[in-house]
C-alpha cells in the first residue's frame, strides 16, 4: 500500500518501506515505477524475516558497514538488503522470478 506523509521519510531518503506500506516524500513519486518496485524489493525481504528480523538484521548491518566504512551512505549503499534492491530496481519483473532470500548473494 503506497502513503504520501514526508514527514515519516528520513531526511535525505525518498521512500521508506515500513510494512506493509511504501511511504513517500511527495505525491509525484507514485508514478516512479523504479522506486516503488525498488520498495517492493523490501516489501519480500520484510517478509522472508518476519519482518522484525528484517530490521533486526538491517540494523546490524548497517552498523557493521558504518565502522567498516566510516561513511553513512556508503554504509547504507552496502547493506546486503538495498545491494539486492538496487541491483535489481530496474527489472520490474525481478519479484515474479526472485528467489527466496534472494539478499544472502549480497553479504
Amino acid at each position: 500500500m503506497l502513503l504520501v506523509f514526508k514527514y515519516l521519510v528520513p531526511k535525505g531518503y525518498t521512500a521508506i518501506t515500513i510494512y506493509p506500506f511504501i511511504v513517500l516524500k511527495h505525491k509525484r513519486q507514485k508514478d516512479d515505477m523504479i522506486l516503488i518496485n525498488h520498495e517492493k524489493i523490501h516489501l519480500r525481504q520484510q517478509l522472508e524475516l518476519l519482518v522484525i528480523g528484517f530490521y533486526l538484521w538491517y540494523f546490524v548491518e548497517f552498523l557493521l558497514r558504518l565502522i567498516k566504512f566510516k561513511n553513512w551512505y556508503r554504509a547504507y549503499l552496502n547493506i546486503s538488503f538495498e545491494r539486492e534492491a538496487y541491483k535489481n530496481e530496474n527489472d520490474l519483473n525481478y519479484l515474479k522470478s526472485r528467489s527466496l532470500w534472494s539478499f544472502f548473494k549480497e553479504i
